[in-house]
């Protein structure tokens, strides 16, 4: 009897010993904390092992962001090294305040308006929390009309340049690590330099580094520069590893997406705000506020496939070619029918032969150059490029040759000239 009396205490302590253990068990933990530094806001990303209850306030005189988490604990052990030489978060913080509270506190050298969301588990990535510090005075604000005259009054051929994913987006991830927002950056920054070495000419960088841009803000911000096309850059992704070759999108007509490679595609690369982290205010479409009647949006939509064909030929000369017409899907990032717009995946990370091509900074520079060609090939073809630099060239070499007459040749920076005595010769003439 004494024995079974011991055996039932011993076997309730255990109960109640467990019991209590539940809470500690149940608690959420942080296991990761990442910092993305963009023009007009500074983002920390934490990852969750699951969704959490929280508090965010701002505190004056010093300026401090403060994060109150519930049965939170902090795992990570780098928090004070992520602060390096970003531009609003001077120091980060942290401790207990009271008993089942984890409080982060962010001092920050300027006035800034925090916003915060939480983002379930998906493509890999596990519950997380954001916050982002928005700088006041830096958001880009929306130009909400773009007017033909506007357009014509422009004395320099812009072109924005799109690198895909950024930031918390990695996008497509190579099998020796290669991500697809660092080449595409890589190949948007050399694209750009080339643009910008150019009289008459100037590229528009929608992300100059590694953070995140919605796709909404990615039009705007193309939409606000007043571009006369615009180029998103990505690069592919399938599993078979044997897979290769560039291809070119276009915004498909009335929303219809006839190919299911294509359609598949285009609700990855969709995705990017989901992945990246978004708020709802910030994917308003603007095209509310611009009035585009069927033939202005079906000759931008012409335009576009025509730049799609020459990117597409030109391309070819550099490397494999997965479609040798251009495809149609509905992309988000192809939104702004004003310009043509297009799509290109330069190729297939998951290729590992293709993925050290990718990473090669050469290879980097012959896909600018490629697609440098190909826009001038098309804003030639367009008319765009009558009255700045290929006039110039013509003009300077007519007076100091006196020449009667020059054509273009193909897609090359050849000029045919024409003597007046009738002598024909093809000489290269470097366009400005």
């Amino acid at each position: 009897m004494k024995f079974t009396l011991c055996f039932f205490r011993s076997l309730l302590l255990l109960i109640g010993l467990s019991v209590l253990q539940v809470p500690a068990m149940a608690g959420s933990q942080i296991n990761d904390v990442r910092l993305w530094t963009a023009p007009d806001h500074t983002r920390l990303v934490f990852d969750l092992d699951r969704t959490i209850e929280y508090k965010i306030f701002r505190l004056h005189k010093p300026e401090r962001i403060v994060l109150d988490l519930h049965g939170v604990r902090l795992r990570t052990t780098h928090l004070k090294k992520l602060v390096t030489s970003d531009p609003v978060i001077k120091a980060i913080r942290h401790g207990k305040p009271k008993n089942g509270i984890l409080r982060i506190v962010l001092d920050v050298k300027e006035v800034v308006k925090p916003r915060s969301f939480l983002l379930k588990p998906m493509h890999g990535k596990p519950h997380r929390l954001v916050v982002d510090l928005m700088r006041p005075g830096r958001e880009v604000v929306e130009e909400r009309v773009i007017t033909a005259e506007k357009m014509r009054s422009k004395k320099e051929i812009v072109i924005a340049i799109d690198a895909g994913h950024g930031g918390e987006d990695p996008g497509a991830i190579g099998k020796r690590g290669l991500q697809e927002k660092v080449v595409t950056l890589a190949v948007a920054k050399e694209l750009a330099k080339t643009i910008n070495a150019r009289k008459g000419m100037r590229a528009v960088l929608i992300r100059k580094g590694d953070y995140f841009v919605p796709l909404k803000k990615r039009v705007r911000l193309a939409r606000r520069s007043r571009a006369d096309l615009m180029i998103s850059i990505h690069a592919d992704a399938v599993r078979n590893r044997g897979v290769k070759g560039a291809s070119v999108y276009t915004l498909s007509e009335r929303g219809a997406t006839p190919d299911k490679v294509a359609k598949a595609l285009a609700a990855r690369e969709n995705a990017a705000d989901a992945v990246g982290g978004f708020v709802s205010s910030e994917i308003d479409d603007p095209m509310v506020n611009m009035i585009l009647g069927d033939m202005a949006k079906r000759d931008s939509l012409n335009s576009a496939y025509l730049l799609a064909e020459t990117i597409i030929k030109d391309f070819g000369k550099i490397g494999p070619i997965k479609y040798g017409t251009p495809k149609q899907a509905r992309f988000a990032v192809l939104g702004a029918l004003e310009m043509p717009s297009v799509l290109v995946e330069i190729d297939f990370i998951s290729n590992p032969k293709r993925e050290r091509m990718l990473r090669s900074s050469k290879h980097q520079k012959k896909m600018a150059k490629a697609l440098l060609n190909a826009s001038l090939t098309f804003l030639k073809r367009q008319g765009h490029l009558k009255q700045t630099a290929i006039n110039m060239v013509e003009h300077q070499y007519s007076t100091a040759h006196q020449v009667s007459g020059l054509r273009y040749l193909n897609h090359s920076e050849q000029l045919a000239i024409v003597y007046p005595a009738g002598e024909r010769r093809r000489e290269l003439l470097p366009l400005i």
